[in-house]
């Protein structure tokens, strides 16, 4: 895929302590995605989780939107260095979505809309760490910022929270998605600056 940067911007220096080491502070919501932007149809969206038995479990949109949605305030952090402070969201959380399914497995590879790819530890998408989001401060989520729905792990750099996510296949042992695949770090935490290889 192509790689479009314009989330690649000019880099200040931030003191504030809620910055990960590294970041500066932006207003903005800078847009960063590898290839076009995917648009999905409500009518066909589908999000999956996948066993590693190979058992699937589904939801449609509206079933998706009948499930418990929860209010989430957070701050995110991009490995091209901005952070955005104090963001709102709406989703469901991975916790609510992972109780469905029965699974020993350690880790989830997220697939997109569109072919992106990104591997997680499974255990950073329980304990109300990780949601599949599809608001974004009071609105419906833009396509350009993963809309119609987008995973939300942002204990993580941003780009483990996949744009357009349709689903999670977990695994017994960890693989690299699509930018792990490309030196970007297998785990991703901006407190420990682990951005790449």
């Amino acid at each position: 895929m192509a790689v479009v940067s314009r989330g690649f911007g000019a880099r200040r220096r931030e003191s504030d302590p809620r910055l990960p080491p590294g970041q500066y502070l932006t207003e903005d919501f800078p847009v960063l995605s590898a290839g076009p932007t995917p648009r999905i149809d409500l009518g066909e969206w589908r999000f999956g989780i996948r066993t590693e038995g190979g058992a699937e479990t589904c939801w449609t949109w509206e079933e998706f939107q009948a499930l418990p949605i929860e209010d989430v305030d957070t701050d995110i952090h991009c490995v091209t260095r901005w952070s955005k402070l104090g963001t709102s969201w709406r989703g469901v959380s991975l916790d609510t979505l992972l109780d469905e399914v029965e699974t020993d497995a350690a880790y989830a590879m997220a697939h997109s809309y569109g072919g992106y790819t990104t591997n997680i530890p499974l255990d950073e998408l329980r304990e109300g760490r990780a949601w599949v989001a599809f608001e974004f401060d009071g609105e419906p989520l833009d396509p350009e910022h993963g809309g119609p729905a987008r995973l939300l792990v942002p204990h993580l750099y941003f780009w483990k929270s996949a744009k357009w996510v349709r689903g999670l296949t977990l695994m017994d042992d960890d693989e690299p998605g699509f930018w792990e695949q490309n030196g970007y770090n297998m785990h991703g935490d901006p407190w420990t600056e682990e951005r790449y290889w």
